[in-house]
């Protein structure tokens, strides 16, 4: 059970001038546009808090998207650069750091201030939050939630390195805001992709169901974390490696691992799509501190009895050929000219489809979230903080202390309830020994798979 809490003060941060840049969103910022997305950084060491504030205003002016506000112009979504600023919450928190770490996925977490992506859509509303909670023991917890619209994960781990090079008195990482972002892309991005739209306009039957699937997701779904060490992901790539008769990444060899033992314990034989987005920066070497919401995705229809290689092996092919068979940038632009921009809010992802159990699995690894570092200590656990528990949509990022991986997944209670039996712990982890090394933390977080 977690402890109480104390919020002890909510203060605005602001870089102190307002540059007036005015950012115009592209198509993919204005689909995200109701989506909030949240994460928190926890340290075992207490972190001065003046520091942490004067170190976030620098950052702001570095990254001033995130200190301004939204608004609609012409039809179209606009970031007003105006430093309106940032609202920084310090709270006490009677919680150790395991305690914590074990509630971080729960939408009540007490983590983090999620933003309200609505809201701020309609303007006046900050599009990003920072909560600062001073844990039981010592430990730090800092919350974050920034609107979608801003940008991807990359974008935000920008201003993390930024916030970070603004304690630590190091350099910042060099940033690129684009005041035309549909204009940027339009002009690197290749000529030709797939053809074959990213978006799909559900229909109004669909449209009800998926409005009443979200409102049941924090009845119906439950969170569920699994941590993979280094050993047990290194032979998992071994045998699926030599199953597959050809050398597979480690995170590929992971993903396929993980999705097919959750199609096997759920008794899903059926042939379902699996959505993996894909961060466009460094595919078509554009520079890496490009702000936005620089992504598509691999939309791949699998079925169980292949078995994990056959996935791993399609995965890497899609990857390889992925310009030709799922880049959908321009496929985009010209649905949405098709069925009129007024419907951009409607559309969605046509790998979002929960009812028909399509797996999404966000990979947040190699970003660097273990290099943050603020009073000279870096995090000891990092970790997505869902608003909501939409069944299916799950994350891979670094596990703790920067060694093996952390699962994140959202399923139905049912089969989180298998997942966390023997059955479920057996499969997830058949690659493990009994001698592996874990992180202390791995054995301390409660309901940790």
């Amino acid at each position: 059970m977690a402890g109480w809490s104390q919020v002890r003060e909510t203060r605005t941060i602001r870089a102190g001038h307002r540059p007036g840049t005015i950012v115009r969103c592209g198509l993919m910022d204005t689909t995200l546009a109701d989506l909030p997305v949240s994460v928190v950084f926890l340290f075992a060491h207490a972190l001065d808090e003046a520091r942490l504030a004067g170190g976030l205003a620098r950052a702001l002016a570095h990254l001033p998207v995130f200190a301004g506000r939204l608004r609609t112009r012409a039809g179209r979504l606009e970031i007003v650069c105006d430093d309106a600023g940032v609202p920084m919450t310090f709270v006490d928190l009677d919680e150790p750091l395991a305690g914590a770490v074990g509630r971080v996925t729960l939408p009540a977490s007490g983590l983090v201030t999620h933003v309200d992506a609505a809201g701020a859509r309609h303007g006046g509303q900050p599009l990003l939050t920072v909560q600062v909670s001073r844990l039981a023991g010592g430990g730090t917890a800092i919350g974050c939630s920034w609107h979608h619209a801003v940008g991807d994960i990359s974008t935000f781990m920008l201003l993390m390195r930024a916030w970070s090079a603004a304690v630590e008195g190091t350099p910042p990482p060099e940033v690129r805001i684009v005041e035309d972002r549909e204009a940027y892309l339009d002009e690197v991005l290749p000529r030709e992709d797939s053809g074959r739209p990213g978006l799909r306009l559900p229909d109004p039957a669909e449209a009800v169901e998926l409005k009443r699937q979200l409102e049941a997701a924090a009845r119906s779904s439950r969170t569920v974390q699994v941590y993979l060490g280094d050993a047990e992901v290194g032979r998992m790539r071994e045998e699926l490696s030599a199953a597959a008769g050809q050398n597979l990444s480690r995170n590929g060899a992971l993903c396929a691992h993980l999705v097919s033992t959750l199609r096997h314990l759920d008794g899903d034989t059926q042939t379902r799509v699996l959505t993996l987005p894909v961060e466009l920066r460094r595919r078509y070497a554009l520079p890496p501190g490009v702000v936005g919401n620089v992504l598509s995705e691999v939309s791949l229809p699998w079925s169980p009895a292949g078995g994990p290689a056959t996935l791993a092996v399609a995965i890497r092919a899609a990857l390889d050929d992925f310009t030709r068979s799922h880049l959908s940038f321009r496929a985009n632009r010209a649905f949405v000219d098709s069925i009129g921009t007024s419907r951009i809010g409607e559309c969605v992802s046509v790998g979002f489809d929960p009812a028909n159990r399509a797996i999404s699995v966000s990979n947040w690894s190699r970003l660097g979230a273990y290099g943050i570092a603020f009073d000279g200590h870096h995090p000891a656990a990092f970790s997505p903080a869902t608003t909501f528990q939409l069944p299916w949509v799950s994350w891979l990022v670094e596990g703790f202390g920067n060694s093996g991986f952390l699962y994140t997944i959202a399923v139905p209670s049912t089969l989180a309830g298998r997942l966390r039996g023997p059955e479920g712990r057996a499969a997830l982890h058949r690659f493990r020994r009994p001698e592996d090394p874990l992180p202390p933390l791995a054995t301390e977080v409660r309901k940790l798979l």
